[in-house]
């Protein structure tokens, strides 16, 4: 699925620390038929090092594409997620990506403090399979046709 008014396909960053979550996740996505560039992290620090092209993201801007999108676990070791959703949204540079929280957590203060953050949308990571695989189809077809998002800055 691709923005059409751009017609230039946006990246999605995953930042999940799971790497079984992150593959169900792409395989998901795939299975809904999203055909965006995917690049992953593991956690809150390495998000950030992607975001700031820093530490192993340092250099060209292929390795670490400004994305369109970013789906941001909560709960990971080194940094979670509220904590690298703070940064982001209160970085003038990076407040305009939108950041969905695809969290196993369906409790209420999660929900409403990662809104207080300024998350974009709050997805409870479904139990199944086919579940995830309808969630990622309900996800593309919104964030990446009928919503507008702000342009990316890198052109890769």
């Amino acid at each position: 699925m691709m923005q059409d008014r751009h017609k230039i396909p946006i990246t999605i960053l995953i930042c999940d620390d799971d790497e079984d979550d992150r593959m169900l996740t792409q395989q998901a996505l795939e299975n809904a038929h999203v055909s965006n560039r995917i690049r992953f992290v593991e956690d809150g620090e390495q998000l950030l090092d992607y975001l700031y092209q820093r530490g192993e993201f340092a250099g060209e801007t292929g390795k670490a594409p400004r994305p369109g999108l970013i789906l941001l676990d909560l709960n990971m070791p080194k940094m979670g997620g509220r904590e690298a959703l703070k940064v982001i949204k209160q970085d003038k540079t990076l407040c305009d990506i939108p950041v969905v929280v695809l969290s196993t957590s369906r409790l209420d203060e999660d929900i409403t403090r990662s809104y207080q953050l300024g998350v974009n949308s709050f997805i409870t990571k479904p139990v199944t399979f086919s579940g995830l695989v309808e969630a990622m189809n309900v996800l593309g077809r919104y964030w990446l046709e009928i919503v507008e998002l702000p342009p990316t800055t890198a052109k890769d």
